[in-house]
């Protein structure tokens, strides 16, 4: 269901009437990656997941600036420091959230917060550190 809404998303984005960062705000980041990033922190997927929908991204970034899908995609892939344009990307939207999401869980004490704990002493614990 992210994906389909994804999917409209970048092609309700090709046919725009704004200029392309207002494009990509308005139709792109409000609505495809909106979905994602609501349930980025809570729905597991894989690295295959997470590069298709980063390829969606790219093809909507395409998409708001009208250029062909054969443009190489570092213009929307490198940050700004080396003349990208440092598009939101799905990584960074679900690092992002899934760090919300841990601030949330802690800051009362309550189960979720010792969920919480015991999950990151389990893991401290398994990757051996002190």
């Amino acid at each position: 269901m992210v994906r389909q809404k994804i999917i409209v998303a970048r092609d309700l984005i090709k046919c725009h009437p704004l200029i392309p960062e207002l494009a990509t705000e308005f139709y792109f980041t409000s609505k495809g990656m909106g979905v994602f990033r609501f349930s980025a922190a809570l729905i597991e997927c894989s690295e295959s997941e997470l590069n298709d929908v980063k390829q969606l991204c790219i093809q909507a970034y395409k998409n708001a600036w009208h250029l062909p899908r054969s443009t190489a995609s570092a213009l929307f892939i490198f940050p700004k420091t080396h003349a990208g344009k440092e598009s939101t990307l799905p990584m960074a939207v679900l690092t992002q959230e899934l760090f919300q999401h841990a601030d949330r869980c802690m800051r009362h004490e309550d189960v979720s917060k010792k969920i919480m704990l015991a999950g990151l002493n389990r893991t401290l614990d398994e990757w051996l550190c002190d």
